[in-house]
């Protein structure tokens, strides 16, 4: 063992027994002059070890001026194009072997090599690690929220290439190096083996610390915003939110904090629209996809806000799939990302994620099939009118959805209610209702999957099923859910049916593989039943997506009380009703459904 793998070997013991920060100095490379090559002196141990290396950049005359000024040492001459030629041989070398190994890796020039400057950072590496970043990245978004108590909707926007079709990192590079090559280090980082970590995002932050001071970073940032053209649809959108109390909107974004807060306060949305991102060491986090999903998990799951999420990559994916409302932002092809057909595709099929598309420009090719993917404009009414209608307690229209009002609701709940028609008739009058829920609202939840068939005129032609048809699993609550849910086993033929009298009755074979899982019961009281039987599937298949399917919905059990709370915390659940009921009267004898179903209203 080399003497310089001793030392780094027992600095790191000392430092994991007490606790302390290790701050070592020492050389990466010699280079003689009369030397073709440098000749490296870092350990195999050294690049596990060093967590961070910050390089001092320090001019090639002030070198010479040192080695001048030191007569107790004898140095031999060096050029000042031999030193330049080793120091920007260190540089590439340590950022090649640092990235390589998972070392964050700094300069520190002239300019920026401050004593504050470096000791900031090192207090910085101290305590930064990934569950210290969410945690700030968190309180963040709780002040946020703690400013505007009376929300109930929160739009999430990414910010590069979805709030507008500019990459404000490159533009930030592209002005920082103005006419010089390779102007893009944001795509070297990410595509090299950091990829998109948290280690890669830090990275970034150094890489804009060693560019520019302070003062330079945000005459940098404002030059870059006033290239930012923010979409007329997007602009149209927040100004009313800026209208509205309960409804609020903010960016989060992985690129720079400081250039979208420009953007928007231009636009005069700032008071309006808060930014959550990072650039800088003293933002204090980093946003990475992953911090993107969690947010939008905490708005919903803490905060209990409905969420609407926009973005158009793989890192929006996290916060796609976590939000109620999935919108993936489509630019052109020539400047939309080239791997999010691939991840979205994935996302959908493997997590079930439920997304619609924009088209920005409208005349943008859209992403994937229409059908799995369906095109909406945000401006349109029925948009609109999802996102800014005031939502009473838990009813938010992706959790739970009804068709209260509906003309065909009406309908088909009018026999149900005829105290004349009983026995069969009613059994075909819930068998109808369920077909219809699951034509109707079923599909549109889960989505729909194409598959070939054989036309009438003898060639091939497309179909259409609920996505995953084959993987459902649809379960009669019996006795009183058996009717309905043969309606939806009529418009699912291909799913697995199963009778259960107790949620025990629902086994790990009967889930085994199983995407989705309809549990049917013709009427939803205080809800108790349901949350039995979800509590039961939970234990056997934490991911499963499970919808109730129902005729009547008490409105109380979704607003209050035990399914209400379940709804809140358990986002792979839905509810679809025929109608929300405001009678909180439960039936029995001869008003009680499963009476009636199977014409037992005479026994005791």
């Amino acid at each position: 063992m080399s003497w310089r793998q001793y030392a780094i070997e027992s600095i790191q013991k000392d430092c994991i027994m007490s606790g302390k920060l290790g701050v070592v100095t020492g050389h990466f490379m010699f280079w003689p002059e009369q030397e073709t090559r440098g000749q490296p002196v870092y350990t195999p141990q050294d690049l596990d070890i060093y967590t961070h290396i910050l390089y001092m950049d320090v001019p090639v005359d002030l070198i010479i001026q040192r080695r001048q000024d030191d007569v107790e040492r004898n140095r031999p001459s060096t050029s000042t194009n031999h030193l330049r030629k080793w120091q920007d041989a260190e540089k590439t070398q340590l950022r090649h072997r640092c990235r390589s190994h998972n070392i964050l890796f700094c300069l520190l020039s002239r300019q920026t090599a401050t004593a504050d400057r470096a000791s900031a950072l090192i207090r910085d590496f101290q305590y930064h690690t990934e569950a210290y970043n969410l945690s700030c990245a968190e309180s963040r978004l709780d002040e946020v929220l703690d400013a505007r108590g009376n929300v109930q909707t929160m739009l999430v926007l990414d910010g590069d290439k979805t709030l507008a079709a500019e990459d404000t990192g490159k533009l930030f590079w592209e002005t920082a190096f103005q006419a010089e090559h390779d102007t893009d280090p944001l795509k070297r980082l990410f595509g090299g083996p950091l990829g998109y970590s948290y280690t890669a995002f830090r990275q970034a932050v150094l890489m804009y610390e060693e560019t520019a001071d302070e003062h330079e970073f945000d005459t940098l940032c404002a030059a870059v915003a006033t290239a930012v053209n923010v979409h007329p649809e997007f602009l149209l959108l927040l100004q009313l939110v800026k209208e509205q109390d309960h409804v609020g909107a903010l960016v989060v974004t992985c690129g720079l904090r400081r250039v979208w807060e420009k953007v928007l306060g231009t636009e005069g949305l700032s008071r309006t629209v808060k930014v959550i991102g990072g650039g800088r060491i003293n933002d204090g986090f980093v946003v990475t996809g992953e911090v993107k999903g969690s947010l939008v998990c905490r708005l919903r799951d803490v905060h209990h806000l409905h969420v609407v999420a926009f973005g158009d990559s793989p890192l929006d994916l996290p916060m796609l799939s976590a939000a109620d409302q999935a919108i993936v932002v489509v630019g052109q092809e020539n400047t939309r990302s080239k791997s999010m057909d691939g991840a979205l595709q994935t996302a959908m099929e493997q997590q079930d994620l439920q997304a619609s598309q924009v088209l920005l420009p409208s005349h943008a090719k859209p992403r994937l099939s229409v059908t799995n993917l369906p095109l909406i404009q945000i401006n349109m009414p029925e948009f609109i009118d999802s996102v800014f209608r005031p939502r009473k307690g838990l009813l938010t229209g992706s959790r739970v959805i009804h068709a209260t009002g509906n003309n065909v609701a009406k309908l088909l709940m009018t026999p149900t209610r005829d105290a004349n028609i009983s026995g069969p008739n009613l059994r075909k009058a819930h068998q109808r209702i369920g077909w219809f829920l699951a034509t109707g609202f079923l599909t549109d939840l889960v989505g729909l999957e194409e598959y070939t068939i054989p036309h009438v005129q003898g060639h091939q032609t497309r179909g259409f099923r609920l996505r995953n048809e084959q993987d459902s699993l649809i379960v009669a609550l019996m006795r009183g859910g058996e009717p309905m849910a043969f309606g939806v086993s009529d418009a699912l033929p291909s799913a697995m049916f199963l009778h259960a009298q107790g949620p025990d009755d629902v086994q790990e074979r009967h889930l085994d593989g199983k995407r989705t899982v309809i549990l049917v019961d013709s009427v939803v009281n205080s809800g108790k039943t349901v949350v039995h039987f979800v509590q039961h599937i939970r234990t056997i298949c934490s991911a499963v997506r499970i919808v109730v399917v129902a005729g009547v919905i008490q409105s109380q059990s979704v607003s209050e009380g035990i399914l209400a709370d379940t709804l809140v915390h358990d986002r792979r659940l839905n509810v679809i009703g025929l109608r929300l009921s405001d009678n909180e009267f439960p039936g029995r004898g001869i008003t009680d459904t499963g009476n009636r179903l199977f014409n037992t209203t005479c026994l005791p």
